[in-house]
């Protein structure tokens, strides 16, 4: 790998900013990843005395770029730097047949970093994970963008200009086809618009507390179909959409995606565990168990669900949630259960687990084909009827009833002395 740490920014005295380059080789020492850009972050943090300030995070002239990967078909490549006191910044790429574009940024802002943040009240490491807006490029195109970028999120804004980016590499060339942002001309483009100046050399000022807003709405996520074996055999099949709720301090959702998930875990006659890895920084267990395995009628469920969040860079835990106290999708042993609505596992008051489109079968598969499914009572339709039927015949007892008693009153009327 090579890097150039970077030159000063001479359009403004005002601040100092290095532009990063970072050549990621293979095992035969080719180009496989590719970039060289400029960013700098503006980040809203909350200090001791319960204000908020702003502060603008730069990149220092000394960067590294440990953990960048090349990436494959099956493997998303990841383009990683590490400067200044304990800050980090990555960005994952994925790739289709034709295509390639960012998936998820990942950044890291450390509060100990008293330079930047010489009062922050939160201390320590802050990470933020966000969809990157990154369009799909042609495979061995380069993807360039010399005019300014925003990316929002939470209380963090990442800006990014003179981009050159290319993810994928063939055969170890930078190809000189190039895919321009929309925001560049074909002729010319700033380098670093006056907004970018205005922004930053702003000095640090005390802002009342942001008003919250409600989160941008996430797909559903894709349906994903996982399987373990035991020797030749399967012996355990899944198919399921899942997506996270992580709201510990703004609500994140997250999609995993199945193209990039791998699926690992254990079978057994009474205990089965299904270990589902994104690829990325997301890992979920679900664990299954039968009732009453003496019984002559048994019925199996899921007992334990497990969430681990990983740092991208390094793949030490961000955080880790479980809840063993489940008695959830419970199916006759030997049979499948299946539920295609969206249901919630509640992990903790920071994690949720949501399914769609569920089919699970953790025990007894059989010619690698689920068993007859037992379906969950918001997937079955078929009760709303007796429902219907029977708030119609109520209502139409009560109307009787009513009629009735009107009718014996205006006969008893006919009856009374004058």
């Amino acid at each position: 790998m090579k890097q150039i740490t970077g030159r000063p920014w001479s359009a403004s005295s005002f601040f100092q900013s290095y532009a990063v380059e970072v050549d990621v080789k293979d095992a035969s020492n080719a180009t496989c990843l590719y970039a060289k850009w400029m960013m700098r972050f503006l980040i809203t943090y909350e200090t001791n005395s319960s204000d908020y300030k702003n502060t603008t995070l730069h990149l220092s002239s000394s960067v590294t770029h440990n953990g960048s990967v090349c990436g494959n078909d099956t493997q998303a490549a990841l383009l990683a730097v590490q400067f200044g006191e304990g800050h980090s910044w990555s960005i994952n790429f994925t790739k289709t047949n034709e295509t390639y574009q960012g998936d998820f940024i990942t950044f890291t802002y450390n509060t100990n970093d008293t330079a930047v943040f010489p009062d922050a009240k939160r201390k320590g490491p802050v990470t933020i994970v966000v969809k990157d807006i990154m369009h799909p490029v042609q495979l061995n195109n380069v993807f360039v963008c010399h005019n300014t970028d925003f990316v929002e999120a939470e209380n963090v804004t990442q800006i990014f200009w003179n981009v050159t980016v290319q993810a994928f590499v063939q055969n170890g060339t930078i190809s000189k086809k190039e895919s321009r942002c929309r925001a560049d001309t074909p002729t010319s483009a700033p380098t670093v618009p006056p907004t970018i100046a205005n922004v930053t050399t702003a000095p640090t000022t005390t802002l009342s507390p942001a008003p919250t807003t409600a989160p941008k709405p996430v797909e559903n996520p894709d349906t994903g179909n996982y399987s373990l074996k035991s020797g030749n055999k399967t012996c355990l099949l899944a198919t399921v959409g899942l997506q996270l709720n992580v709201s510990r301090d703004k609500p994140l959702l997250i999609n995993i995606n199945p193209k990039t998930t791998s699926a690992d875990g254990t079978c057994g006659n009474t205990t089965a565990t299904l270990k589902l890895n994104d690829g990325n920084s997301t890992l979920i267990s679900f664990t299954f168990v039968v009732k009453n395995a003496s019984a002559s009628v048994q019925k199996f469920y899921l007992k334990e669900v497990n969430v681990t969040l990983l740092n991208r860079l390094n793949g030490s835990v961000i955080s880790n949630a479980d809840n063993n106290n489940f008695s959830k999708w419970d199916a006759y042993l030997g049979s499948s259960y299946m539920c295609r609505k969206e249901q919630t596992l509640e992990i903790n008051e920071d994690f949720q687990v949501h399914t769609f489109n569920l089919w699970i079968q953790p025990f007894l598969v059989k010619a690698n084909k689920f068993s007859t499914a037992q379906e969950c009572s918001l997937d079955d339709d078929s009760i709303l009827i007796p429902i219907v039927v029977g708030a119609a015949l109520a209502g139409l007892i009560a109307i009787i009833v009513v009629a009735y008693i009107i009718g014996r009153r205006k006969s008893y009327a006919g009856y009374q002395t004058l």
